[in-house]
Formats: C-alpha cells, structure tokens, sequence
C-alpha cells in the first residue's frame, strides 16, 4: 500500500504545480479572475495582478488562458523567465504567439506583420490577448516603452490587443517608472494569503477534490499549518504534501495531531512561527 491508497486518495492533493482542475473557488481569487476577464472581454488595455510568492498568480494566469472561450480570443501566455530580455525579444514572441511568419526581419517590420494578424484576427471577430506570468521581471524601462507602444495598435473604433500582466509587488515599482504605461492600467488586483477560516477550508477541498473523504488533520494541527505557512496557498501544499507522507509513514492515527505538522515543518527548515515573534521583537 503507497501513501496515497493509505488515505482513499485518487491522486496527490497537494501537488505545487499550478493545476487548473484543482482550482480553489474563494473570494480573492474569484474577484481576482472575475475582474482580469472583465478587462479582457472590454478590451481595457492593461490588466496586472500582483501577490507575493505562492499566492495563486500562475493558477489564475493558466485559468484564464484555459477558459476564455477559442472562437472568440486568440490568447497567448508568454513567461519571462529572466530580467536580461530587451524589447526586440519581447516583439518576436509576441509575434511567434500570435503566429505571425515574418518575426525575422527588423523590429518595425515585424511590428507591422503584427498589426495586420492583429487586424486579421479583429475582422474575424476575435480578440488579441497576451497574458504575460513573472511580469515583474520586466524592468528595462524599453521593455515597458514597447507594451506602451503595442497597445496603441487599434482601428479607430476598438483596441487590437489586451495585455494582463502578473507579477510579484515589485510589479508595481516597475510600472510607475513608466507612468505612461502606468496610466493605461484599467485594473489592478493584489492577492494575499489565506486567513485560518480559509486555510481549513482549501486543505479539506482539496483532499476531497482528490478522492479523501476522511478527516485527514485535527483542528489543531490545521491551525499549526496556518501558523508556520502564514497562509501562503504553494506553502501549505508543500508541508500538507510531506506530512501526508510522515503521517503514512509512521502510521499516525487519523485525524493527524498538529505535532505532524510541527516536525514536518522543522524539516523543511519553517521556523517555529513564535520563535519569528520573538526575533521581530
């Protein structure tokens, strides 16, 4: 028997991969996805959502790209990667994902094969989207000129392509280098970490979502979770996937004591959140 058939689970409940069928339906990330859809389905321009690590930016990306219906948007998710990438880069891949054939030539030619698929695509009825993941590595100042440039493509009666941009907090520093670019954000949505109400409720859904329907951790082991991952969403997946593991391998009774909890936390090197307080103070 492996771990997962120990607990009636049909598959791993807390993978950190940002799995679009294990979406948590919550108020932040519901208001957060409402809100970027809107943006997009009105042709705003700029869209940015910003959160610190492990809040769920990647999840809404891939959530967007996966639900804005085909025959409507031509969407294109597109991951920086690193902070050395200049403008010329970013115009080629925009143009590679919307398909354009002549992204070789110079940057103002492939600017222009752009606005004639853009325009293309807008004759057809479909809209132009580039959902930009890790977007706080943008901080060439040309970089952030370039998307200004790019969203000034437009017939005269409808803009030809929306960027949504997601990023960590210094997201924001980025853009108001350029407040040009700045003053075309129609909306901005900040996620944060999940209050403890919200903690015991994801950690049940997901167990359930997987096939569990056991009381897997006790109330206090769950408020221990919340203390040492602060309620950051990829945190509580790391410590909740290694304690379902020590649980299974020390055969602990179920529901699981918050001690689980504590040693699975010291493993990972997760200071003991009183021993934090004490070191604020």
């Amino acid at each position: 028997m492996d771990h997962l058939a120990y607990y009636g689970l049909m598959q791993e409940p807390f993978a950190v991969m940002p799995l679009t069928n294990f979406y948590y339906h919550n108020d932040q990330h519901d208001q957060a996805y409402m809100r970027l859809k809107r943006a997009v389905e009105a042709m705003k321009g700029l869209a940015v959502l910003v959160g610190d690590i492990g809040t769920g930016k990647t999840l809404l990306a891939r959530r967007l790209l996966e639900k804005l219906p085909e025959d409507q948007y031509e969407v294109s998710l597109l991951v920086v990667l690193h902070s050395d990438v200049d403008s010329d880069w970013l115009v080629r891949r925009i143009a590679a994902q919307f398909g354009v054939e002549h992204a070789n030539g110079t940057k103002v030619e492939v600017i222009g094969h752009l606005y004639r698929k853009l325009v293309d695509l807008a004759e057809k009825g479909k809209r132009g989207v580039i959902l930009i993941d890790e977007a706080h590595m943008l901080r060439k100042k040309d970089l952030l000129e370039e998307i200004r440039g790019l969203l000034n493509l437009e017939l005269p009666d409808q803009k030809l392509i929306s960027f949504v941009m997601f990023g960590m907090p210094e997201l924001d520093e980025n853009l108001k280098s350029e407040p040009a670019l700045a003053q075309r954000m129609a909306v901005r949505y900040q996620l944060k970490n999940f209050t403890p109400e919200i903690v015991v409720d994801y950690v049940r859904f997901r167990l359930f979502h997987a096939g569990c329907e056991k009381q897997v951790f006790s109330s206090e082991a769950l408020s221990k979770l919340h203390e040492y991952t602060n309620g950051n969403p990829r945190l509580i997946n790391v410590v909740c996937d290694n304690a379902l593991f020590e649980g299974f391998v020390r055969r602990a009774p179920l529901p699981m004591s918050y001690e689980v909890i504590e040693d699975v936390a010291a493993d990972l090197g997760i200071k003991d959140p009183l021993a934090r307080a004490t070191v604020s103070l």
